[in-house]
């Protein structure tokens, strides 16, 4: 989820997907009775029951380059609660450009990082990383997993910086990288120097507008995103599972290709149906395997990397491909009910 805030009493939120029941083990904010609601309704019915006088603001959009910045204008500090490379370098540019505190989170596995960038007074997220990972190095919290209570430690940290700065208290996290390691209970810290170099925040900046994060970071910012139906002008053809199994009933011929990890595999799979695992980072040394002229249903957990994989195929010039809406949960809730959700 993704938060601004702004002095005392006023708090807006940017997002545009559902709950899910994946998302309950590691927050507080949802319920079950909230599964399947746009998560910014959830979000804002909690914030106002606990104090009905805070200013929510909702914003039911994707952020992009297009909106950052109309959408950061109105508040004083932003919070970075995103998962992925793009949308956190152009949360960063949009700070940078504003002049804004960007209180910035984030977790794997058993690991957290917690920092405040703000150019004004200390380096910025682009002074410590340059340039993103290359696509498909870092593996998503999908992929790689999260313990549940990991998102409330790092949040609460980011909170506790967000309030300094409202109150101007303290001496907040500027200049300064947290590590958090829930293995060993311990707090590492790295001091961090402003990047004279660095392209937005340097003595002799070159970017002095937003640009095009996805195509920086060589992936998509909004996994399993309504809105990111195309790159490069290529369509993703989706099917859902209801379709799916209506097809397969049919008779007819289809490729059904699990684009996850292995240890995702045996949680849950399609194997009885023919289902053939290719992780997503090893596709492209697996073209051989896959018939240009057959119909190939690509799938992961949720929809995102399978999104991914089909856009990958389609720049190989495969055209008969589907992306399963909602991945192999989704057909754990609509069609078998006995494969678990994750």
């Amino acid at each position: 989820m993704y938060l601004a805030a702004a002095g005392v009493g006023r708090l807006g939120l940017v997002d545009y997907d559902t709950v899910d029941y994946s998302n309950l083990q590691r927050q507080i904010i949802h319920g079950t009775k909230d599964v399947g609601r746009l998560k910014l309704a959830s979000a804002k019915e909690r914030i106002l029951d606990i104090n009905p006088h805070v200013q929510v603001d909702t914003y039911e959009v994707p952020l992009t380059s297009a909106n950052a910045l109309e959408l950061f204008a109105p508040y004083d500090i932003i919070i970075d609660g995103t998962d992925n490379f793009p949308t956190r370098y152009l949360t960063n540019d949009a700070c940078v450009l504003l002049g804004k505190p960007n209180v910035y989170g984030s977790i794997f596995r058993f690991e957290g990082q917690a920092s405040v960038f703000y150019a004004k007074e200390g380096p910025c997220y682009r002074c410590l990383f340059p340039e993103p990972p290359p696509p498909g190095l870092v593996p998503s919290c999908a992929e790689g997993g999260v313990l549940g209570v990991l998102p409330g430690t790092v949040g609460a940290i980011q909170a506790t910086e967000a309030i300094k700065l409202i109150l101007g208290v303290g001496e907040p996290l500027i200049g300064r990288l947290l590590l958090y390691d829930a293995t060993t209970m311990t707090f590492d810290e790295v001091r961090l120097r402003k990047n004279p170099n660095c392209p937005v925040c340097g003595e002799n900046p070159t970017l002095t507008e937003l640009i095009d994060y996805e195509q920086f970071c060589g992936v998509p910012a909004h996994d399993h995103s309504p809105f990111a139906g195309a790159e490069n002008g290529a369509t993703i053809p989706t099917i859902t599972p209801r379709e799916l199994k209506a097809r397969l009933d049919a008779g007819d011929d289809l490729m059904i290709l699990d684009v996850r990890e292995p240890h995702e595999w045996e949680i849950s799979n399609l194997g009885n149906l023919g289902a053939v695992l290719i992780p997503r980072g090893q596709l492209l040394e697996h073209l051989g395997e896959l018939d240009t002229a057959k119909e190939i249903v690509v799938h992961c957990q949720m929809g995102g990397r399978s999104a991914q994989a089909v856009r990958e195929l389609q720049g190989h010039g495969y055209r008969k491909l589907y992306n399963l809406a909602g991945g192999i949960n989704k057909w754990a809730i609509d069609v078998d009910r006995s494969l678990p959700v994750y």
